[in-house]
C-alpha cells in the first residue's frame, strides 16, 4: 500500500505541478472536460497558479498536492468555494494515471474530509461525471449521497456530459 499525504499548495510548486498536469492531460481528459490549451502553457499556468494561491490566502479555497512517500506529486486535491457562513465547501481531486489502482483516490478523499473537519466545515459537496463510475463509487464509499443529476453543455468524446452531485455532512464539528 502506497503512503500519501496532502501538502498545501505553495508558490514553488508551480513547475512540478505543470509537469504533472501536462503528463496526465490525456488521461484526465478521457473522464472530465478539458481545461484548454492555454492552461498548459507556462505563462497561462503561472497566472492560474497565482490565482489559486490568492484564493487560498483569502480562505476561499484550499489547494493540495497529493504526494507519495518520496515527495512526488501523484495527484491534486482541493476544497473549493469555501463558505464560512454556511460551513460548506466543494471537494475535488485527481490522481495521475501511473498511480491509479492503488486506492489513492479514496484515501485522498478521506484526507480531504479530515482537512475540512479541521477547518470547521460542516458539509461537503462533490460532483463527478455520470460516465465515471469509479469516481461515483469512491464518493459513495466516502459517505457522500447523490442529490441530483445535471445535464451540462460540456461534451466529452462527442457525448454531452451529465454531472452527478453529492453531499456529505461532517461529524464532530
Amino acid at each position: 500500500m502506497k503512503t500519501i499525504q496532502l501538502k498545501r499548495l505553495e508558490p514553488q510548486d508551480e513547475e512540478a505541478l505543470l509537469r504533472f498536469e501536462t503528463e496526465n492531460r490525456a488521461y484526465f481528459e478521457r473522464s472530465v472536460p478539458g481545461r484548454g490549451d492555454d492552461y498548459y502553457q507556462p505563462a497561462g499556468f503561472a497566472e492560474r497558479h497565482r490565482e489559486l494561491l490568492s484564493e487560498q490566502a483569502e480562505d476561499l479555497a484550499r489547494f493540495y498536492l497529493v504526494q507519495d512517500e518520496l515527495g512526488r506529486i501523484v495527484g491534486r486535491a482541493n476544497l473549493n468555494d469555501i463558505d464560512r457562513i454556511e460551513g460548506t465547501a466543494e471537494v475535488g481531486y485527481r490522481i495521475g494515471e501511473a498511480w491509479t489502482g492503488h486506492g489513492l483516490a479514496k484515501r485522498t478523499l478521506m484526507l480531504l474530509i479530515d482537512e475540512a473537519k479541521e477547518a470547521g466545515l460542516k458539509r461537503l459537496y462533490a460532483k463527478t461525471t455520470l460516465s465515471n463510475p469509479a469516481s461515483r463509487v469512491i464518493s459513495e464509499s466516502g459517505g457522500f449521497v447523490q442529490v441530483r443529476i445535471e445535464e451540462s453543455d460540456y461534451e466529452l468524446g462527442g457525448q454531452r456530459v451529465s454531472f452527478v452531485h453529492y453531499a456529505r455532512g461532517i461529524r464532530g464539528v
